[in-house]
């Protein structure tokens, strides 16, 4: 398996954690509003039905970032090489390697550092669009983008 597959399945087992995670609270929200029950202090039972309310609406938010992730890794073909930093991309520049996917972190594999990062970060934003050999400005710093796979 390739660096850029295994790299891209760590993405997408991060991804689909976090899904399962979303929809196992939302589940358990919508159990806990189904299962409460009139209390005899009506202001009690109408604080704590809006209090779920928000809950789920929070949980909701998040599912569908969760699922966006997931938009997000369905779009990359790795098979598909361009020479310009694009999603799916792993730019090695002097300060690190990122993968270009989503915003995961980073991972270690065989000693070496990786860091998932975005389009949409402020690193990803940055190295968008640059070759192999590009200097760029960066938090005060340069880095310089050394090779493209």
């Amino acid at each position: 398996m390739s660096l850029k597959q295994r790299l891209l399945d760590h993405c997408q087992h991060y991804a689909q954690q976090r899904l399962d995670t979303v929809t196992q609270a939302l589940e358990a929200a919508r159990q806990a509003a189904n299962e409460e029950g009139k209390s005899s202090v009506g202001d009690k039972y109408e604080t704590g039905r809006a209090m779920m309310q928000l809950e789920q609406e929070k949980l909701g938010v998040q599912l569908a970032e969760a699922q966006q992730l997931q938009l997000v890794l369905d779009r990359i073909y790795l098979e598909k090489y361009t020479p310009s930093i694009a999603e799916g991309s792993l730019a090695i520049t002097n300060q690190g390697s990122y993968f270009i996917a989503i915003s995961a972190g980073k991972l270690e594999l065989d000693g070496k550092l990786y860091y998932l990062v975005s389009l949409a970060s402020p690193i990803g934003e940055a190295l968008s669009g640059r070759l192999a050999g590009a200097t760029l400005p960066f938090r005060g710093g340069h880095i310089a983008v050394l090779e493209v796979l």
